[in-house]
C-alpha cells in the first residue's frame, strides 16, 4: 500500500470532523471520496497530504511513517513524493507556465537544466508545448489546471491529491481534465486521491468511497 491511514480523528473546538477514518491506497489507484460540504473529505485530504495533522491515528506514505517526521524532514518529504492539485490553480501570476511548474524541482535541488527538461516533458504531455511561456493571465481555465496538474508532478511524487480539481471549469474541459488523470495514471503510475462532488469522475475511479458526518459510509 502506498497510503495506509488508521484511526484518524480531527476535531475543530467541540466540532468532531472525522471519527476514526481508515483508509488505503494501492499503487497506481485512483480513488475518489464524495459525500456532502460539511462531512470531512477536505479535512481528511489535508490530513493525508501532511497539510494537517491528526489529533490521533497514525498515517504511512510510500514506507514513512510522516506523523513521526520533524517539521523540515515533513517539508522534504511532502515536496519529494506528494502532488496537490487544488480547485483554484495557485499558480504565480509572474511567473510563465514553464517556471510555475518548474518550482517545486527547485525546491527539491534539481539543477535548472534538469527542472527545465523535467517541466517540458510534463508540458508537453499536457499538450501545451505551444503555451509554456505564457504567464498564467494568459492561459485559459483550463489550460491553468493543466499547468498545476503538471507542477504537482513534476518531481515524480509517490501520491497525487486533487481537492474538486475540475469543480470550476466548464463541462467539456472539466471531461478533458478527467480523461488526462487516467492517462497520467497510466503513463507514470501515480496512486491518485481525488476529492470531488461530480460523479461522472467518481464513477471513472477505481474505487469511489463516500463520506457522512466524519466516516466513510
Amino acid at each position: 500500500m502506498i497510503i495506509r491511514a488508521e484511526n484518524i480523528e480531527k476535531a475543530f473546538g467541540n466540532l468532531k470532523v472525522l471519527k476514526g477514518i481508515d483508509f488505503e491506497a494501492g499503487r497506481g489507484e485512483v480513488v475518489s471520496i464524495t459525500g456532502q460540504s460539511g462531512a470531512g473529505k477536505s479535512t481528511l485530504l489535508q490530513i493525508l497530504g501532511t497539510l494537517s495533522t491528526p489529533d490521533s491515528g497514525s498515517l504511512v506514505i510510500d514506507g514513512t511513517d510522516v506523523l513521526s517526521l520533524g517539521r523540515n524532514a515533513l517539508s522534504a518529504f511532502r515536496n519529494r513524493s506528494i502532488g496537490f492539485v487544488f480547485q483554484f490553480h495557485h499558480l504565480l501570476p509572474e511567473f510563465t507556465a514553464l517556471e510555475n511548474v518548474m518550482i517545486p524541482a527547485f525546491i527539491a535541488g534539481k539543477s535548472e537544466k534538469e527542472a527545465k527538461a523535467d517541466a517540458l516533458a510534463l508540458l508537453k504531455t499536457m499538450g501545451l508545448e505551444e503555451r509554456t511561456g505564457h504567464k498564467p493571465s494568459e492561459l485559459s481555465g483550463g489550460e491553468q489546471q493543466r499547468v498545476a496538474i503538471a507542477r504537482s508532478l513534476v518531481n515524480r511524487p509517490a501520491v497525487v491529491f486533487a481537492d474538486e480539481p475540475t469543480g470550476n471549469l466548464d463541462s467539456v474541459t472539466k471531461q478533458d481534465i478527467h480523461e488526462l488523470f487516467f492517462r497520467l495514471r497510466d503513463e507514470l503510475g501515480q496512486t491518485m486521491v481525488i476529492v470531488t462532488h461530480d460523479p461522472a469522475l467518481a464513477h471513472m475511479c477505481d474505487r469511489s468511497l463516500e463520506m457522512k458526518d466524519g466516516l466513510f459510509i
